[in-house]
């Protein structure tokens, strides 16, 4: 086989992008659109609103929109089929779990987006470890081999 025709991890076979794989990018991506509109609208109330709490308006906002460059990172790894993109979006779908948790713990609004936050990690977590989702970004277990993944 010449070059060209290896698959890499980084560039496997060219079959088409699972479903399950772009449904993975896409609630990753709706998570981190989600944290910028949250920041973005943290920082307004921030310039907006009681100068006493301007400090720790714009402190949460910009650290919303920092948080935010993970999961859409992920989300376009994903799109791209770069192996590398699972773990973070991984690792945003399971810091998003206790904050599901303690949205639901309020006596308030925040009670439906704790369900729809936990109903979306809980979803992208199972696209992410799905076995096709897998096999689409060139991941292998341990001990696997190129030849394994047929």
């Amino acid at each position: 086989m010449s070059p060209e025709q290896i698959p890499t991890p980084d560039a496997p076979a060219a079959e088409p992008r699972p479903g399950r794989l772009t449904a993975a990018a896409a609630l990753a991506a709706l998570e981190g659109l989600a944290l910028v509109a949250g920041g973005v609208y943290i920082l307004v109330l921030g310039f907006t609103g009681d100068p006493d709490d301007r400090r720790q308006a714009v402190t949460g906002g910009v650290t919303l929109i920092v948080l935010a460059l993970l999961p859409l990172l992920a989300a376009r790894g994903l799109l791209l089929r770069r192996g590398w993109s699972r773990g973070p979006a991984v690792i945003t779908q399971i810091m998003a779990l206790p904050v599901a948790y303690n949205l639901l713990q309020a006596d308030s609004i925040a009670i439906p987006a704790g369900i729809a936050l936990a109903v979306v990690a809980v979803a992208a977590l199972v696209l992410l470890v799905n076995p096709a989702t897998t096999r689409a970004l060139g991941i292998r277990g341990p001990g696997g081999d190129v030849q394994d993944q047929k």
